[in-house]
This record gives structure tokens, C-alpha cells and sequence, in this order.
């Protein structure tokens, strides 16, 4: 994995997540009487400090938890690649207790609309916000344009990280990722726009049409013309893995082929009980997923998307050992932003 903007071991990120933890827990006391006092420049800066330390990517901000009475929130700010981090670090954080609980990404807030910040020496308050929604049929994700009466007067980029903000607030880090693909922050009303404190009605509606597990079979070519098929799980999501940023690549060659080069008779029946193994063997380790697999030029390989932790590689190579229509392949490396399937994540 990339940390520090160097390269690192899980050995280092998890030396940077003790040190955090070790830092807090020395540092509650301070920190629990600063933030009852109200003293947020002093709680900002020790906290700024301790957060940049681990990663200076990273964005933290307390808001009131759930059971607790604060929520300390470290995200990884929409970036793929830290994500496996800010969840390890929650799954690192002592036990939630009555003043502190933990969250590795945004939570939404039940009462966004009453929240207002300030952007750019502006007002920003949630209650004057409007959205307008494209989502087309049996799409997983929705284009999101967001107005603000104060964004004619603001940047792109203050405009577009107010919308990120508002999103979060109203919908909930993770759910944005889910969710929301495009996100336009616009200067001009939508003609279609609606309130946003409604969006996350309209969003709930679009998840009811995929609550079950659903799979996409897609046909193309490959650099040399010949045909490639695969077959995705729709929507694929890495947010919905957070742990899983181990790419593991199975090669099966098969003996039996089409004039295109797909699998068909003995081997086909091979390939299908090899993935129905696979699958059952997935389950039951219960710290790894299929993701999805392609067939080209005699070849299946098969993309499964492993906490490193667990034991999956190892099984996943006792398994393909088994292999009988050739010698098969496993590849094994860090990609926490699931690189390797990009093709299939829209």
C-alpha cells in the first residue's frame, strides 16, 4: 500500500495506527476536558497533529455520535486508496464509552438541515440547498447536480467541496459512494431541482432495486481482436469491502474452446464447478469475494478482492493447485482501489 507518499508495508500503517491509539489514550484526559469546554482551536490543533501523522490525506472532524456523546471521524475523503485504512483504524479504536465512539467515514447526520458552515466567508446552510437527480434505468448510481445560492460567487473547487460535504452530511460517506456517481456543482439553479433534505428518500428508492445480488455478462475485444466475456457482480463496490484491498488473479487455462476462444463442452462444466467450488470456499472463510471473472484466448481469469489478513490467498493456491486442464495462475498483490476491475466498477 501507498503511505506517507512512500511505499509501505501493512507492518507500517499498522505501526501508524497504534501510535495514534497510543497517543489518545495518553492524551484523553486533555482532550475530553478541552472539547466539554468548548475549546475547539485547542482540540483542533492537537488533533490536526495526530491525524496528518498517520496520513496527511486523511480528514478528521467530531460530531455528535449515536450512542455516545461525540463521534471522532477520520475519512479517507472519497480517496479509494486510503479507505482500507480509516476502517482498520476504526476496527483499531479502543471500545466506544459514553463520551467517544469512532467512525472510519462521514456519517450522516439526522438533522442536516439545520447545519450551516462557513465556505469562503459565506454562509452555507443545508436548509437553502437544492439538488436535481439523473438516474437512468437499472442504473446503480445517480448523476447529482447541487446548487447553493452562494455558489455563483465561489471557485470550482470551493463549489465541488461544498457539494462533497453537503452529500456526506445529508447521505453518509459510504452512501455516496454506493450511490452517487457524477456530482456537478452547479452555478445556476436546476430547473428540476428539489430540496435536498429529500435526497436521501430518492436514493433509498434507488437501492430497493438492488438488494439482492445481481450480475452483469458483458462482451468486447481484447487488443489482438479477439472476444472477451465476463461477468461482473452489478453494482461492483469496493466500499462495500472496505477491508477486502487484496487483489488475487486466478489463471485457468482450458483445453476446450470455441472458434472465438471461449470455454465450451468438458471444460465449461470444469470452469463452472471450479467457480462453484471457489464461491462455497469464499463463504465459508468469510474474508474474501469474487468480484468477477473473464474468458479470452483460452484463459478464465477469475478477480477475488481479499482482507490480506484472513487466510484466502493461501486457500484460494490449494485450490487452483486442483486445476486439471493446465497449470493455473494465482497472483497475489496489494490494490486497494480495486485498479484491477476498474473496467467494471461504472
Amino acid at each position: 500500500m501507498r503511505l506517507f507518499g512512500r511505499e509501505n508495508t501493512p507492518a507500517d500503517a499498522a505501526k501508524a495506527m497504534a501510535d495514534f491509539w497510543t497517543w489518545w489514550a495518553q492524551a484523553r484526559p486533555e482532550i475530553d476536558a478541552q472539547v466539554e469546554a468548548g475549546n475547539a482551536e485547542a482540540l483542533a490543533e492537537a488533533l490536526e497533529s495526530a491525524v496528518n501523522a498517520m496520513h496527511p490525506s486523511l480528514v478528521w472532524e467530531i460530531a455528535p455520535g449515536g450512542t455516545a456523546k461525540y463521534a471522532l471521524v477520520v475519512s479517507a475523503c472519497n480517496d479509494p486508496e486510503l479507505r482500507s485504512f480509516t476502517h482498520r483504524w476504526a476496527l483499531a479504536a479502543p471500545p466506544a464509552d459514553e463520551l467517544w465512539e469512532f467512525h472510519p467515514s462521514r456519517q450522516a447526520k439526522p438533522q442536516a438541515a439545520e447545519l450551516s458552515v462557513e465556505v469562503e466567508g459565506r454562509e452555507f446552510d443545508l436548509n437553502r440547498l437544492v439538488v436535481a437527480v439523473q438516474a437512468p434505468p437499472n442504473a446503480p448510481r445517480a448523476e447529482v447536480s447541487v446548487f447553493h445560492p452562494i455558489f455563483p460567487d465561489l471557485e470550482d473547487e470551493a463549489r465541488m467541496d461544498a457539494s462533497l460535504m453537503a452529500l456526506d452530511w445529508l447521505l453518509g460517506e459510504d452512501d455516496v459512494a454506493r450511490w452517487v456517481g457524477e456530482i456537478v456543482p452547479a452555478e445556476f439553479e436546476p430547473i428540476d431541482a428539489f430540496p435536498a433534505i429529500h435526497l436521501p428518500g430518492v436514493i433509498a428508492d434507488l437501492a430497493k432495486g438492488f438488494a439482492d445480488e445481481q450480475w452483469m455478462l458483458m462482451e468486447g475485444k481484447t487488443a489482438t481482436g479477439s472476444r472477451v466475456t465476463a461477468l461482473a457482480r452489478y453494482p461492483l463496490r469496493p466500499v462495500d469491502h472496505p477491508l477486502n484491498d487484496q487483489h488475487i488473479a486466478i489463471g485457468l487455462p482450458y483445453r476446450n474452446s470455441d472458434s472465438d476462444g471461449q470455454p465450451s463442452g468438458e471444460s465449461l462444466d470444469a470452469l463452472r464447478d471450479f467457480e462453484e467450488r471457489l464461491t462455497g470456499l469464499l463463504g465459508t472463510l468469510g474474508t474474501a469475494v469474487l468480484a468477477a471473472h473473464m474468458s479470452a484466448d483460452g484463459v478464465r481469469t477469475l478477480h477475488v478482492y481479499a482482507d490480506p489478513k484472513g487466510e484466502a490467498a493461501s486457500a484460494i493456491n490449494d485450490l487452483a493447485a486442483t486445476w486439471k486442464e493446465g497449470k493455473a495462475e494465482v497472483e497475489v498483490a496489494d490494490d486497494p482501489s480495486w485498479s484491477e476491475v476498474a473496467h467494471f466498477l461504472t
